[in-house]
């Protein structure tokens, strides 16, 4: 035999159990290959240390403590950051950012505009944490493999990654003699700083008026100042690298009809649901009696009040729907569709669960409303609110996706409902909504809790200024006097709008406050 024929027989032959590779291990959910796969390969582009110094910088100096303008502007610096840096970056290659991430980042900014608006502190810090969601999807762009969990929080997760591909571009960096010779923005950012260090101290000696305007624009640097600086600084700065490094090596884009492992038989998901849908549809027969029964044969039979019959059945209510919302999620994901049998069972059992599971959520908004019309309107009690009305929203989504019975734009619809209904909160004025609709129930006779007002921030002003004295002072005295001067960075609408309004300091001095039903 010759040495050619030997070798196609070799060819031909198939692989020996000893010759066979093991394989591969699963590669994490949060760690799919990106393109290119590893991110040594992938240049540091020169416009990213740029950015991220210049996003950090601004960040450290303009976000405030207190919700105001300066969270707005933070946020604007991160966003011209990763955008001019990518841009530059990639040249006249295609851009990564499509309509969806600018409308991603519109949701972003606007949320963080909240705090230009509302002073309330818990509204903040909510709009603030959908911000940061909304800010990773829209650097994130299309959908990827990876699962939504990665999606919502790519950029943090990409920062952290990051830090040996920034640190092998810095090696990189140094090694070359022309960028030694000639640094393009060490050298100026340096020289700026240092002029300002040197020059505006003696400027703010020389003129008073310009002392102050320096006062009202630089806060009083304390040591404690510092290490806030830093510390914003590099968060801000971090964030603007993990999404870069994010833009340069993107995970993979996720494709609709991929296969998915989904359950054997059609029983093993028709059943359980088949048995939970009769048993809304028998809640809902039952809920029905009621109504025409009338509020009185609800108490007859209950042995409780309007209000205990309320708030007892809320919360059961509302966890009934956040499981269902979770049991519908799974069906859409691993229920077979492969026949139109299939697909008829899902869309039919899936439609009636969400419609009986919106007549759930209706009960659960009714007696909730019962029960604030009862007690009065709190915080707690209108949040919830407004999250079964997202539930409510989601059911309507799913609702909508089992036409085509496509689902994998559901999670970002989702959350892109959340941000929107955070911002119809914002829009809103919650605190003062509640504060209305409590000095409405005092008119009708109703009981005010002042202390409960009282805590509440200047967003509260409008609505306690139209009480009669002395709940008006009882109300607005520790608001008002609680209100401590800004700077540019924590100016707010709400906190200057109040700082106009006097109260009568012995008027709310002399309030005695009562306990709280």
């Amino acid at each position: 035999m010759s040495e050619e024929q030997e070798e196609k027989q070799a060819h031909a032959s198939p692989p020996s159990a000893t010759t066979t590779l093991p394989p591969a291990p699963p590669v994490p959910v949060l760690m799919r290959p990106r393109v290119p796969p590893k991110s040594s390969i992938v240049p540091l582009p020169g416009s990213v240390l740029p950015a991220a110094v210049a996003a950090g910088l601004i960040a450290a100096v303009a976000m405030p403590d207190e919700p105001g303008a300066g969270w707005l502007v933070a946020g604007l610096a991160f966003a011209v950051a990763v955008y001019f840096a990518d841009k530059r970056a990639r040249g006249d290659a295609e851009p990564h950012f499509r309509l969806t991430s600018g409308l991603w980042a519109a949701a972003a900014l606007g949320l963080l505009a909240v705090g230009t608006f509302r002073a309330s502190i818990w509204l903040n810090v909510l709009c603030v944490l959908a911000a940061c969601v909304a800010g990773s999807l829209a650097v994130v762009g299309k959908r990827t493999v990876n699962t939504i969990v990665y999606d919502v929080f790519a950029v943090p997760i990409e920062a952290l990654l990051s830090v040996p591909w920034i640190g092998r571009g810095l090696v990189k960096l140094g090694k070359k003699p022309e960028s030694r010779a000639r640094p393009r923005f060490l050298v100026p950012v340096l020289a700026s700083v240092g002029l300002l260090l040197v020059f505006v101290p003696l400027l703010r000696g020389a003129d008073a008026a310009f002392a102050n305007v320096v006062d009202a624009v630089i806060p009083e640097l304390n040591p404690g100042t510092f290490v806030r600086w830093g510390f914003l600084f590099v968060v801000a700065a971090f964030a603007v690298t993990g999404a870069c490094y994010l833009l340069a090596a993107p995970p993979l884009p996720a494709e609709d009809d991929a296969p998915r492992k989904r359950l054997a038989h059609r029983l093993e998901w028709t059943l359980p649901l088949s048995v939970l849908v009769l048993l809304f549809a028998s809640f809902v027969v039952v809920r029905l009696v009621v109504l025409f029964g009338g509020s009185e044969y609800v108490l007859a039979t209950s042995g409780l009040t309007a209000a205990e019959y309320a708030r007892s059945g809320f919360w059961q209510l509302s966890a009934i729907t956040v499981l269902t919302l979770l049991l519908v999620a799974a069906a859409l994901r691993w229920a077979p569709k492969s026949s139109v049998a299939d697909r008829g069972w899902q869309r039919g059992l899936l439609g009636v669960l969400s419609v009986l599971s919106l007549v759930l959520v209706a009960s659960a908004l009714s007696r909730m409303w019962t029960y604030q019309q009862a007690y009065g309107f709190t915080v707690l009690r209108l949040l919830v609110e407004v999250c079964e009305l997202w539930i409510g929203l989601v059911f309507l989504l799913v609702l909508a996706s089992l036409a085509p019975l496509r689902s994998s734009w559901l999670p970002r619809a989702a959350i892109g409902a959340a941000a929107a209904a955070l911002l119809g909160l914002a829009v809103l004025d919650p605190e003062r909504f509640i504060a209305d609709r409590n000095i409405d129930r005092l008119v009708h006779g109703k009981t005010l809790d002042t202390r409960y007002l009282s805590g509440f921030s200047a967003d509260v002003v409008p609505a306690a200024d139209r009480l009669p004295e002395p709940l008006r002072s009882c109300v607005l005295g520790p608001v008002v006097t609680g209100i401590s001067e800004d700077d540019w960075r924590g100016w707010n609408l709400s906190r200057s709008l109040a700082r106009q309004t006097p109260v009568a300091a012995k008027g709310w001095a002399e309030c005695r406050y009562p306990a709280r039903p």
